[in-house]
């Protein structure tokens, strides 16, 4: 039977970067001892009080259609939120929500990109961005983050590549799967060649509540960009609510009306209980939240320890986030030979960052989604894979 042509592009490079983490699980339903880092699924409970606002919004009927936008109390919750990071006012006017952050990507890309256009997509990129891309029709042009630079965005490098068919450009930051961030001053130089050149700039901070030390610097901040700058973010890991597909859309208004049209066409609301726990996540106790953060910056460093002086493997310290990026090309093997031989020797699970772009190549992502007991299992197993083919590396 015939399909559309948008069906071959959504199958790009990165559909094979869970190739390791599906066999993962097929050993673990199979009774293997297996540590699974290869997926980014926080292995905290979501907070007991955002449990408690959901079932209570049940329990209250509230299980009724909404605006497809999202009710106003959440918008205005996450307004107030993203505001922090924006140093500006934001109001629910400027937010749309989704179900999850991927949908608020994928829902702001088909608005501002098509057929003829041209995305700038710094890489390496979590793996589905390809796949979003390709449902605009646009070309996607990508720009390395090189290890060498601690995987830092050069302003440079983006507008070397700025043509007059350039729409849009991607950011990521904190970084997935590298844990950089993107400082403020880089920021302004990547405003100036959006004003200059008439660019949107769509910046995807799920992570945003995730930095180790110090704020977070939004794209939101960018002075003068205040007409061309959306951002997407999320409680799926801040707060551990993978499930309850929480994402947001928060951009100048007239883009949230496009979004909104978009979603009057697709999906019509969502369900008003999960906006309760969302409101409740954002305006309630966020000790628990703290606590995972500096969970997440305790194990970052266990991880960098611990694999440092392993031959084969160079782990690159995070800033921010729930992963550690590791180069094993000193290994002598490709990353995606390397993680499924881990897996079948070590039981550690892990994801080659082949598919997220030509810059992630030799790498590999470890998720920091164990505790610290664990995680330093892991990397005893690590230490114990690379040191059983220490005689094959040196002599290769």
């Amino acid at each position: 039977m015939r399909y559309a042509s948008l069906t071959t592009r959504l199958h790009g490079g990165g559909s094979r970067a869970w190739d390791v983490h599906e066999r993962a699980c097929v050993l673990a339903a199979e009774g293997r001892d297996v540590i699974l880092l290869s997926i980014g699924e926080p292995d905290f409970p979501a907070p007991p009080h955002v449990v408690a606002a959901m079932v209570d919004s049940i329990q209250a009927g509230r299980n009724y259609y909404t605006p497809s936008a999202g009710e106003r109390p959440l918008r205005s919750a996450i307004a107030k939120h993203v505001e922090r990071y924006a140093r500006r006012p934001i109001t629910a006017g400027n937010v749309i929500f989704l179900p999850g952050a991927q949908a608020a990507l994928f829902a702001v890309m088909i608005v501002l990109a098509e057929q003829g256009d041209e995305i700038l997509l710094p890489e390496p990129a979590y793996a589905t961005y390809e796949g979003v891309m390709a449902t605009t029709g646009a070309s996607v042009v990508h720009v390395p983050l090189h290890a060498s630079r601690e995987f830092g965005i050069d302003p440079a490098d983006v507008a070397g590549r700025i043509t007059e068919r350039t729409r849009v450009l991607v950011l990521n930051t904190p970084h997935n799967p590298t844990g950089a961030r993107i400082g403020a001053g880089v920021l302004a130089e990547l405003g100036a060649l959006a004003r200059e050149h008439d660019l949107w700039i769509v910046s995807d901070e799920v992570y945003a509540d995730l930095v180790y030390e110090g704020e977070h610097d939004s794209a939101l901040a960018i002075r003068g960009c205040e007409d061309r700058v959306a951002i997407v973010g999320s409680l799926s890991k801040s707060h551990a609510m993978t499930g309850f597909r929480h994402g947001w859309l928060v951009g100048p208004a007239e883009l949230v009306d496009h979004v909104d049209a978009l979603l009057q066409s697709m999906l019509f609301g969502s369900p008003p209980f999960i906006q309760d726990a969302g409101i409740a996540a954002l305006t309630g106790p966020q000790e628990v939240i703290a606590a995972m953060r500096e969970a997440y910056a305790r194990r970052a460093r266990l991880v960098v320890e611990a694999l440092r002086d392993v031959p084969g493997i160079a782990p690159h310290a995070p800033e921010a986030g729930m992963f550690v990026m590791a180069d094993v090309r000193g290994s002598g093997m490709p990353a995606l030979a390397w993680a499924m031989a881990l897996l079948e020797a070590e039981g550690v699970s892990v994801t080659p960052t082949d598919g997220f772009g030509p810059s992630g190549a030799g790498h590999v992502r470890i998720g920091l989604v164990a505790d610290d007991e664990r995680l330093a299992e892991a990397c005893r197993r690590i230490a114990a894979f690379q040191g059983s083919r220490a005689p094959q590396t040196i002599s290769a």
